[in-house]
């Protein structure tokens, strides 16, 4: 799993923060509930934040640096999910980058770097041979590489990303999801470096339902 990525928070971002807690949310405007909750998959004592997300998308793209700001602020009851969408196509090759990087534990290392060859450097990522050689530059041998990205087990977890996903009905992304209950959007918060804010309301909301 992709362990938050550390970066100062901005003095502009608390005080944002702060004022969006301090603003009762109403349901509908600020955020959405999920029609079936969904079983989190972290342990029962945590609060889950899932962020779903494509590597191709620049919306997606654009968010990273607000979550990295305020990842590494969550408390230790919160746990941070990443779950790559799937919507076929490119979407499904990018998930398999994602936890086949994963498998080959280089993922916090290159998360951040494949948002930055495609949005940057206008690779697409999407050949696994192009991958294989992306993955060499951070020490992964290329066959093991190529290996990784065809094997059985990544696409496992491809499907079951997709499976989650059709859980939650999310029709796009960005989207952050609170508890498997509670769905922020760039709609709903207002703008993408809303959503942490929102967010942050939500699992004190959370945290207020478990009596805590």
């Amino acid at each position: 799993m992709l362990k938050p990525l550390m970066a100062s928070l901005a003095l502009v971002g608390l005080a944002g923060l702060a004022q969006a807690q301090s603003t009762p949310l109403v349901e509908g405007e600020h955020y959405e509930v999920l029609v079936n909750p969904v079983a989190t998959v972290v342990e029962a004592d945590q609060i889950e934040v899932t962020e779903a997300f494509w590597y191709g998308c620049p919306h997606c793209y654009r968010l990273q640096s607000s979550l990295a700001d305020w990842y590494p602020t969550l408390d230790d009851d919160v746990s941070v999910v990443h779950l790559p969408a799937t919507m076929g196509g490119d979407w499904n090759t990018h998930a398999g980058v994602f936890y086949a990087a994963d498998d080959l534990g280089i993922l916090e290392e290159v998360h951040a770097e494949i948002f930055d060859a495609i949005h940057q450097q206008g690779e697409r990522l999407t050949d696994t041979d192009e991958v294989a050689a992306f993955f060499a530059e951070h020490g992964v041998d290329e066959a093991e590489a190529r290996e990784a990205l065809t094997s059985f087990g990544v696409r496992s977890q491809v499907n079951q990303a997709h499976a989650r996903m059709r859980a939650m009905r999310l029709m796009g992304v960005p989207a952050l999801v609170i508890d498997g209950r509670y769905l922020v959007s760039p709609s709903s918060a207002g703008s993408l470096e809303n959503m942490p804010q929102i967010a942050e309301a939500l699992i004190d909301k959370v945290r207020q339902e478990r009596g805590e």
